[in-house]
């Protein structure tokens, strides 16, 4: 009675009920396929373990994870304070030997500057003679002395703040 009012024949609603029943079955049996392959990885990866052990990995894992943590932080604290110590550290040297009086023979005189990042520090100066040795200081601040500097000592100071740390002998030159 409906068909003729629709216009088409129950045979087709037949076919089309049987069509949708044949996808829904397909759709079935691979949902099936997918629990089951979703069960037998649930059971590889329980198996040997109870919920307890599992939870109690998990708390050991997230409890290593805060000590890491921790100590990254500790580390990036200490990273700043020794960065800070040197800044204060002699970490430049330039050094010259020479032969004060040319008298003496194998340069036992020398100018050694040690100065830090900012560059400042100091000059030693030892002058060996036949009668003894000398020894003199000279501060250096900002890469420059109060106190006029010898040959051998700005030479000494040059070579301490040469950015790429040449430090030749004078024997070289």
């Amino acid at each position: 009675m409906i068909s003729k009012y629709l216009g088409f024949d129950s045979d087709y609603i037949i076919i089309g009920l049987c069509g949708v029943l044949l996808i829904l079955f397909i759709l079935t049996i691979v949902n099936i396929v997918q629990m089951k392959k979703l069960k037998k990885n649930y059971r590889i990866f329980m198996s040997g373990k109870d919920a307890k052990t599992l939870e109690d990995t998990l708390i050991q894992r997230l409890d290593q994870v805060d000590f890491l943590l921790e100590s990254n932080e500790e580390n990036d604290s200490n990273i700043k304070v020794l960065s800070k110590n040197m800044q204060r550290t002699y970490q430049k040297m330039g050094l010259i030997k020479y032969d004060a009086f040319h008298e003496m023979g194998g340069k036992l005189s020398f100018s050694l500057a040690m100065l830090d990042m900012r560059n400042n520090g100091f000059i030693i100066n030892a002058m060996h003679t036949r009668e003894g040795c000398y020894t003199y200081i000279k501060e250096i601040i900002d890469g420059n002395s109060v106190i006029v500097l010898s040959e051998e000592e700005q030479e000494a100071l040059k070579r301490a703040m040469d950015p790429n740390g040449n430090l030749k002998n004078s024997d070289e030159e």
